[in-house]
């Protein structure tokens, strides 16, 4: 007989494994696109209908619906050993609900030490260790290099717009603005919470905002949108950004720190 495997997830919920969950069902895009590169993704029998990465994972694998509603029967229906949630994107009535299908392991990213974390324990459910400790390696090693490419940048004040009518940042206490930080983007709403709404037209607007960056996601933010939003920061760079560099974890993070370190190169030729 097998030993049950005791672990704990990010919110410090113990979970018993019998054996290690060949059958996976991912409702965060992140941690599906995680799964895939610490080689799961033929583990992988749903995800939501956000999962993007890689691009053909949507057409292989039962979309279950998003991530904050889903399709109970086809979940049931699947009959997974395991669902992996997120605090953040999903709610708690779904971690509830799928609690009562199989088990559920919830992750809570804040910080990279999270985000390192969070592979570290998929590597131990999923006996894929030293492919985690590949990914853990690779991302360590992006962010000293970025470190030192940073180091001595000056800081940019900054708002990081995640959506539009109404109009929504990102503030403190979310892993947008800890990413915000590493890059030296000083975030003007972050004695903020979470994602506030703001209204353009009232007196927190700092026109001394260095650059105003527009997230692709969860609005996808174009080229158009630029001019809506000038207006209001009339001596600001308006900048689109790559929502999945700033909000994404998991092995993403292995990639980020290239495109933090060419977003901060095309802004000095830009003179700012």
């Amino acid at each position: 007989m097998l030993k049950t495997k005791i672990v704990e997830d990010q919110l410090s919920r113990v979970i018993h494994l019998k054996e290690t969950p060949k059958r996976i069902i991912s409702l965060v895009p992140s941690q599906t696109e995680l799964l895939c590169d610490l080689g799961l993704e033929s583990s992988l029998i749903g995800v939501t209908k956000f999962c993007v990465h890689p691009h053909h994972i949507r057409t292989d694998i039962a979309v279950v619906g998003g991530t904050k509603q889903i399709h109970l029967d086809k979940i049931k229906a699947l009959q997974p050993d395991i669902i992996l949630c997120n605090k953040e994107e999903n709610t708690k009535a779904i971690v509830e609900t799928c609690e009562g299908i199989c088990n559920v392991h919830v992750s809570d990213i804040f910080t990279i030490d999270d985000s390192l974390e969070l592979i570290h324990q998929y590597g131990e459910i999923f006996n894929k260790s030293k492919e985690a400790l590949v990914i853990r390696t690779s991302i360590k090693k992006e962010i000293d290099d970025f470190n030192t490419f940073i180091k001595n940048k000056s800081l940019l004040k900054t708002v990081y717009f995640i959506w539009k009518d109404p109009w929504i940042v990102a503030a403190g206490n979310t892993f947008i603005n800890y990413l915000l930080k590493l890059n030296k983007f000083e975030n003007i709403f972050k004695d903020e919470v979470r994602y506030p709404e703001v209204n353009l037209n009232e007196s927190f607007i700092n026109k001394d905002v260095d650059i105003v960056l527009l997230s692709s996601e969860p609005y996808p933010f174009k080229e158009k949108h630029k001019s809506d939003i000038q207006e209001f920061y009339p001596n600001s760079a308006i900048i689109l950004a790559d929502g999945e560099m700033f909000s994404w974890y998991g092995s993403r993070l292995a990639k980020a720190f290239k495109y933090f370190k060419n977003l901060r190169l095309n802004l000095e030729n830009d003179q700012l």
